[in-house]
């Protein structure tokens, strides 16, 4: 029972693309699948972008030609006669950034948050980097209702947590995120600069990795009177990471 929740995945390829990321390459990892390990893609936070699925299978194609890779598309109609059967076949699902809100909201007409605690129970790896972070925690900070953040506390609660991305390069997740789980709105959990993600085996936090230096993961607990206290977790620098610190 694996989660790695991120802010991290996909990298820019320098021409327009993507290349797979070193976190990415880690969930593939942390399977533990042999040599043909099966990945399926799931952009539901974008209304299934055909551009971003493009974009992620020309990546697979060039840097992981091993992996099996599908998506699982919900708009206009899911693209995959029998879901539960395919999800529950992959070895890692991953889930794409974009508006946790409609996500989770189209997940839950389809019904695939009972579908993913069973693959989640049965062994099946479950990533994403942004919304695909949040959506397995208790719920979070968004712009998914607007560019002003936003509480969510609608999600998956296969981990007993809140969580929040983008902790240093969106000014308004830390204020905001601490004040929430201060006065009690949300429970204590974990939040990840870009390029941090953090392991969970079953609920337990295992470690955080990322895919450059200078990023840290964040546990954010209530503190005495009203406030919030927040303590870093060095991550492990994954091979293949970048060497400069840059976003």
């Amino acid at each position: 029972m694996q989660i790695l929740a991120t802010s991290a995945g996909f990298l820019p390829d320098g021409r327009h693309g993507a290349r797979v990321g070193p976190v990415l390459h880690h969930a593939l990892d942390l399977a533990g699948a042999g040599a043909r390990p099966r990945l399926c893609l799931l952009q539901t936070a974008l209304g299934d972008d055909q551009g971003a699925y493009a974009r992620g299978y020309a990546a697979f194609n060039r840097d992981r030609p091993d992996v099996v890779l599908s998506h699982l598309a919900l708009f206009p109609m899911p693209n995959i006669a029998d879901v539960r059967a395919h999800l529950l076949a992959q070895d890692v699902v991953w889930v794409g950034g974009g508006s946790v809100a409609n996500l989770l909201a189209v997940w839950a007409t389809h019904g695939l948050g009972e579908i993913f605690r069973a693959a989640w129970e049965a062994g099946v790896v479950l990533g994403g980097v942004s919304a695909g972070s949040l959506c397995w925690h208790v719920g979070g900070t968004t712009d998914s209702f607007g560019p002003d953040l936003r509480p969510v506390t609608n999600g998956l609660a296969l981990l007993p947590y809140s969580n929040t991305p983008h902790y240093d390069s969106e000014p308004g997740r830390r204020p905001l995120y601490q004040r929430l789980v201060a006065d009690g709105a949300l429970p204590a959990g974990w939040a990840t600069d870009d390029g941090v993600g953090l392991h969970f085996r079953g609920t337990e936090l295992v470690e955080a990795v990322a895919d450059r230096p200078n990023a840290r993961a964040w546990r954010v607990e209530p503190g005495p009177n009203g406030t919030a206290v927040e303590t870093p977790v060095e991550p492990r620098l994954l091979p293949g990471s970048r060497t400069g610190d840059s976003h």
